[in-house]
């Protein structure tokens, strides 16, 4: 298991950490959350020794991470992490060698990685060759030919198409049932939703909320209503106090409410209206509970 406990750093006037905690076990993926700025970069950078920390620690099953952990880690940069004029088949196995693996399993690994990842006829390419998508997918084949531990992503699904965010998902899904500790940042709230259960939201270098996601939807103080109206003035808002317009489109209407709003109330002020043609309730989307949480 992956523990970050009470870490710190600052940058001259800046404060990227201060006191950030979280944890990843084997066979889960962590959602890690937060603005642009909040430092999930920063700890990223920790756990592989390339920020050199002011407070706190990384620990890998309880104790310190030294060389010879960081090789068993996989590790996706947000920024290019490869050489742009070295053919890729070549380049996976030389970082295959890095990790370890003998000649003859580092390009049996990279064959494989690059077969799965749909790059078997782009092996003898320049990684500069190739578009942004599949220079993606090699950066992730690098991270993980040697079947690390802990598989750390710093925006991974950044620029990818929808069949290529696909691919990388079922990846990612398919790591965590290997039994890896699987840690990786998004802005993509909506697809952190569908393929995590667990997420930690920093901001300003602090975890502000940390666990199962839908368990901290359910303690949000905010609860989402839907509804699809037929007839209801282009400007409706039923006339209930607590209660916020989020979207209106092609008469449906999407609203925030504080949590001791009671939607009987919203349900006949639109049936006052409009006739209801839909109607739901329940706790708010991840995207709009991490704007609960961090929005200034």
């Amino acid at each position: 298991m992956l523990s970050v406990r009470d870490i710190a750093k600052r940058f001259g006037a800046v404060d990227a950490l201060g006191g950030c905690s979280f944890s990843v076990e084997r066979g889960r993926m962590l959602g890690f959350l937060g603005p642009n700025g909040a430092g999930k970069t920063t700890a990223m950078r920790a756990i592989f020794g390339l920020v050199r920390l002011d407070a706190g620690e990384v620990l890998w099953d309880g104790r310190p991470i030294g060389l010879a952990e960081r090789l068993r880690f996989g590790y996706m940069p947000e920024e290019r992490g490869l050489y742009p004029r070295m053919p890729v088949g070549e380049q996976l196995e030389y970082f295959g060698r890095l990790h370890g693996l003998d000649g003859g399993a580092a390009r049996a690994a990279a064959a494989q990685w690059l077969e799965r990842l749909g790059l078997a006829d782009r092996a003898g390419a320049k990684v500069e060759e190739l578009s942004h998508g599949n220079q993606q997918r090699v950066q992730l084949a690098a991270a993980l030919l040697h079947e690390p531990v802990l598989l750390v992503l710093d925006e991974p699904f950044a620029g990818l198409d929808p069949i290529a965010v696909r691919t990388l998902a079922d990846v990612l899904r398919l790591e965590a049932a290997r039994g890896a500790a699987v840690l990786f940042s998004s802005h993509q709230l909506e697809l952190v939703e569908d393929i995590c259960e667990e997420v930690a939201i920093v901001d300003h270098g602090r975890v502000v909320a940390t666990g199962v996601v839908d368990t901290l939807r359910r303690a949000s103080q905010r609860r989402r209503i839907e509804l699809q109206l037929d007839g209801a003035p282009p400007d409706w808002l039923p006339d209930v106090d607590g209660v916020e317009l989020v979207e209106r489109r092609d008469g449906e209407v999407r609203l925030l409410a504080s949590r001791d709003v009671d939607p009987e109330h919203v349900l006949a002020a639109a049936e006052r209206s409009a006739q209801v043609i839909a109607f739901s309730y329940g706790p708010p989307s991840l995207a709009e509970l991490f704007l609960e949480l961090v929005a200034p």
